[in-house]
Formats: C-alpha cells, structure tokens, sequence
C-alpha cells in the first residue's frame, strides 16, 4: 500500500466518533469528546484514521508551559486524540508519523499556530510517534489524584468537578503522561525541563 492512496481532509465531531469509539483506547468517548479541529485520513474513500486538535484544557497549562496569563494565549493547540484502524497501520510503515505532520501542516496553513501540546498515555504508550514528528520531550505530567463517586450498584464514576465532601468514593492516582511540545513561536520560553526519554 503507498501513502499516495491517502488523503487528509477536515471532518465533522460524528464521522470522528466512529473512528475513535471503535479504536481508541479511551474508551469514554460515546459520552462526549471535545470536538476541535478534526482531519480525517482517508484510504480513498475509507475514513481508516482521526487526529484531533483542540485549544489548551485549561489556562493554568499555558500558564505553566510558557507563563503567559489569560490575555496572551491565543495559538495553543492541544493534540487531543489521535486514532488510526489497526490494521491499516500494522501494513503501512510510519502511517501515524505521516498523518500527525500533515495534519499540523494543514492546521498551521489555516491557523495562527505557536506551540502544539500532546499526551502520551504513560500506561499505554510512550509518543514514539511524537518524537518521529520533532516534538521536543518533557518528562511526565505532574502527580495527580482524581476523586471517583461510589454508586449504589458498587461501580465508580470519576467526579468531574464540584465538591467533593460528604460524597461517597475515593481519591485514586491520575495516571502520568508522557508529554511533548512542538514549539513555532520562537519568542516562547519553555519553562518546563526536556527530558531525555
């Protein structure tokens, strides 16, 4: 298979969700995803793959990243899910490197683009991806605790904001992630440490 039998165009919040509930790992997504910026990479005319790109989740994070406040942070771009079907992948070499730099190609064609953000789930991969793409490595993320709701049937949801006292559950470890940077702006300072993989 060439990489000239694919394609890369924007898609709708829908066409992704096909693509992400059936592959991705977050399994989560049926109760919502944040919709961004979706490409599609298409095998002629089969949607086989999806790379999301939403804003930064919080300000903190910029704030944190670069120390820039909430008036100057425009041009952040978060990449939010990535997916591509298994077996397209296993049969075409370096496919997920290919996708994501044109996918930041287009994005930055059609965007004011100053630093693009990505996760690698610590407990699923390691953005082995990321680093063919040029990102820079930072060490994992900060450690963590999400709160989880007990539920009458003895099941666990995680708590999404809100208080927390007198609710039944209990705090657990938030899982650590790989993260990485793709820095354009070059008026930016990184005032997080690379890290050596």
């Amino acid at each position: 298979m060439s990489k000239q039998n694919f394609t890369i165009r924007l898609i709708d919040k829908k066409s992704a969700a096909s693509i992400l509930l059936k592959h991705h790992y977050l399994k989560d997504i049926s109760k919502g995803f944040k919709s961004g910026n979706n490409f599609g990479l298409f095998n002629k005319d089969k949607l086989v793959g999806v790379c999301i790109f939403t804003g930064f989740p919080v300000p903190e994070l910029v704030k944190g990243a670069f120390g820039l406040d909430r008036t100057n942070q425009q041009g952040f771009y978060e990449l939010s899910r990535l997916c591509i079907e298994p077996e397209i992948q296993s049969i075409e070499h370096n496919l997920a490197s290919f996708f994501v730099a044109r996918c930041i190609k287009q994005l930055r064609k059609e965007n004011k683009v100053r630093a693009v953000l990505s996760y690698a789930d610590s407990n699923f991969h390691s953005g082995i991806i990321y680093r063919a793409c040029n990102f820079t490595y930072y060490g994992l993320s900060a450690l963590k605790k999400d709160f989880w709701i007990k539920q009458d049937n003895g099941t666990f949801i995680k708590h999404s904001r809100g208080k927390t006292k007198g609710v039944n559950g209990e705090w657990r470890d938030r899982t650590r992630k790989h993260r990485y940077l793709l820095v354009y702006d070059k008026t930016l300072n990184v005032l997080w440490n690379i890290k050596k993989y």
